[in-house]
């Protein structure tokens, strides 16, 4: 299936319409956040509890292939800022249903522990400088990594290692300065965040893990690892489709280059027929691997989490390869920032760079 057949026309439009001017403020445009906000989609994993829309996996992950073919920065936004939804089924519930329940909430944050949590009496006192927040300049809440303090000394967990908790802040408890100088993604408003000296509430820290559940839905059981590998491939997967779109018209303008022979543009057109025969191969094995986990990961044996381990680095790593393939034969204009097809070279390029897809295994 195209990722095109998941999203209407007009909210294409609305997304791509916007795009340019939304790489040139460095987020998000007001027209672009209205659509996610009124279709919900920073709520994708939120528990519907929390009225959020709690998708199964398997429909999110190709809703967020969707998006990232519409745009590569509206999709990647969504999908880790929705992802930080999926935390609502581990917070206090008391705190998840004051959060959550926001029409305009949007979740932003960073997997680093780069941050620390003092225990002070029945809270933290927290401190620390987080990079690389995905949609900090219009999210209700920030999360973060910190190692748990206790006085001057680091607290370890059962493995001896420091342990290391999330928190959930209030926006208007953190400070969001500029740090994201990339060539791609650059909508995203990934900026770098500070909290200083600020005492949060014990709810406000909670874990991720199956035993800690607070809403008991599949969804808040299903591995984070997985979750995290499928949702990102599926962003290079979206872009990478974009981009073999793009090809179609500017291989039709290359083959007016009477400089060009026969031979050539029968090989120019080949290899597009088959980095898209390929790339659509492996989409089609990502996503059985995606359903068959979503519908066996509780099993004991053969639940299939590894297998979408290995198909989401197989996905991104064939996404990136199919568009170095064609992208010399784009001509100039894909070498122009100003053109679509330059900016899809370049977020895929960007997004591309994650750690949890950069090796095959």
């Amino acid at each position: 299936m195209h990722p095109s057949q998941n999203l209407k026309p007009e909210w294409v439009d609305i997304i791509r319409s916007a795009a340019p001017d939304a790489e040139q403020a460095g987020k998000l445009q007001p027209g672009q956040l209205e659509l996610i906000y009124e279709q919900g989609w920073f709520k994708f994993l939120v528990p519907q509890a929390y009225s959020g829309l709690q998708l199964a996996l398997p429909q999110m992950v190709r809703l967020e292939e969707s998006l990232a073919w519409a745009n590569g920065s509206l999709g990647w936004v969504v999908t880790l800022c929705s992802g930080a939804g999926w935390f609502g089924g581990f917070l206090d519930a008391g705190l998840a249903a004051e959060i959550m329940t926001n029409p305009q909430l949007c979740l932003a944050g960073s997997g680093a522990s780069t941050g620390t949590a003092t225990i002070n009496g029945d809270g933290y006192i927290i401190n620390g400088t987080w990079k690389y927040a995905s949609g900090a300049h219009h999210a209700t809440h920030i999360t973060a990594n910190c190692i748990i303090k206790n006085g001057g000394q680091t607290v370890l967990n059962d493995e001896g290692e420091p342990l290391i908790l999330p928190f959930i802040f209030d926006k208007k408890d953190v400070r969001v300065f500029p740090a994201w100088k990339y060539v791609g993604m650059m909508a995203t408003g990934s900026d770098a965040y500070e909290v200083k000296d600020l005492y949060v509430d014990k709810n406000r820290c909670f874990k991720i893990d199956p035993q800690y559940t607070v809403v008991n839905e599949p969804l808040y059981r299903y591995p984070f690892l997985q979750l995290a590998e499928a949702t990102l491939a599926a962003n290079l997967s979206g872009l990478a489709v974009h981009f073999l779109d793009l090809c179609i018209p500017a291989f039709d303008e290359r083959m007016k280059n009477p400089r060009l022979t026969e031979q050539q543009k029968a090989y120019i057109k080949q290899l597009l027929a088959d980095q898209t025969i390929l790339l659509n191969e492996i989409r089609t094995e990502f996503y059985e691997a995606v359903d068959t986990s979503w519908g066996n990961f509780e099993a004991a044996d053969n639940n299939g989490l590894q297998e979408v381990s290995l198909m989401s680095r197989k996905l991104a790593k064939v996404a990136r390869e199919s568009v170095d393939k064609l992208y010399t034969y784009c001509g100039l204009s894909a070498a122009n920032p100003d053109t679509e097809i330059n900016q899809v070279w370049r977020d895929i390029h960007t997004a591309g760079q994650h750690s949890l897809l950069t090796f095959e295994s």
